[in-house]
């Protein structure tokens, strides 16, 4: 079970009490925008550090390292470093740590781009792939946990929505 502290959507209505007073029952738009993308990060926060702990606590990794176990397991090929820094959206300098820990366990192996010697192909190895597999169930068990307070309609109208957001915010015109 997750604990929730005290957080900046508490704060937010602490702090504008005037939201809960208005005639209609409405709140201002810049203020209801606050307080969604609030909520929104609320909740990308405590699932990622219940993902982080459970991570730490089940299989003695972080929550980088499987992201890149992640990658790697979509594009069985292998991606080249630059690839997994722009996918994973961090400097080369942190992928390249992450895998030559991988590397050191044995769970990925680096190769020689053939068409470009100054560059690496990262790869999972049968033991990465035996790795991964395992936490990505268990993984997709704690998800599944996360989401069980939501009933099917609500989350098929949530996914709906964050999608029409996802779009707007992509610049592309969101579809009803």
């Amino acid at each position: 079970m997750v604990t929730l502290k005290p957080d900046l959507e508490t704060r937010l209505a602490e702090d504008h009490p005037q939201v809960d007073s208005l005639r209609d029952g409405r709140e201002p738009e810049h203020l209801q925008a606050i307080r969604l993308w609030l909520r929104l990060l609320t909740c990308t926060n405590l699932i990622t550090t219940e993902i982080r702990t459970r991570l730490r606590e089940s299989f003695q990794t972080t929550l980088p390292r499987f992201d890149l176990l992640a990658q790697l397991e979509r594009h069985p090929q292998g991606l080249k470093m630059g690839e997994l820094s722009r996918r994973m959206m961090v400097t080369t300098g942190n992928i390249t740590g992450i895998t030559d820990q991988l590397e050191a366990e044995g769970l990925v192996r680096r190769a020689v781009d053939p068409r470009d010697r100054r560059s690496f192909t990262v790869k999972l190895t049968p033991q990465g792939r035996k790795v991964f597999a395992e936490m990505a169930r268990v993984h997709e068990g704690w998800v599944i946990e996360f989401f069980s307070g939501l009933g099917a309609a609500e989350k098929d109208s949530l996914f709906t929505l964050l999608g029409r957001l996802k779009a707007h915010l992509n610049g592309k015109e969101a579809r009803p």
